[in-house]
């Protein structure tokens, strides 16, 4: 698979800054969670409401999913430059140490601060990944810093 695209990505916190202007990349965010309820609603077959649980899609591309998610609530995501230097302060969104989990961090320039916003910051990641049917535990790891650690619902 090459890192080429032909469409959009959701920002994971490991790429540049995206290079559409605010307004042009809110619309583009909004269209793809747009698409991805739309892809809930179509696929549900349990009960209660399809916008609450992952879709098939979700749980092969986690890290898209989860990313898409954040970013349409409007979080923030980190960004790197050329030379993989931190540019902005945000989320990253990684694979996890587990098959089809997520590593959510939030992270930011050297001496920006990420570190005292990462607890209230990944809190906020929790309650929106909440509110679309994954789990997202909080915890501490190297360094005391936090992360959370995410998988599609036990109710999905």
């Amino acid at each position: 698979m090459t890192q080429e695209s032909d469409g959009f990505e959701a920002a994971t916190g490991d790429g540049p800054t995206p290079g559409a202007g605010p307004r042009a990349r809110e619309a583009e965010v909004r269209t793809a969670f747009e698409g991805l309820l739309q892809i809930r609603r179509l696929t549900h077959t349990g009960p209660g409401d399809p916008a609450s649980a992952p879709a098939a899609w979700e749980r092969r591309l986690p890290v898209r999913a989860v990313a898409l998610a954040l970013e349409a609530a409007g979080l923030a995501a980190s960004a790197v430059d050329g030379a993989g230097l931190r540019t902005a302060t945000g989320y990253r969104v990684t694979a996890g140490e587990r098959p089809a989990t997520v590593r959510v961090e939030w992270l930011g320039p050297p001496g920006g601060g990420a570190a005292r916003q990462e607890e209230r910051a990944l809190t906020e990641c929790a309650g929106v990944l909440a509110r679309l049917g994954w789990e997202a535990l909080l915890y501490r790891g190297p360094g005391k810093r936090r992360f959370l650690e995410v998988e599609p619902g036990a109710t999905a």
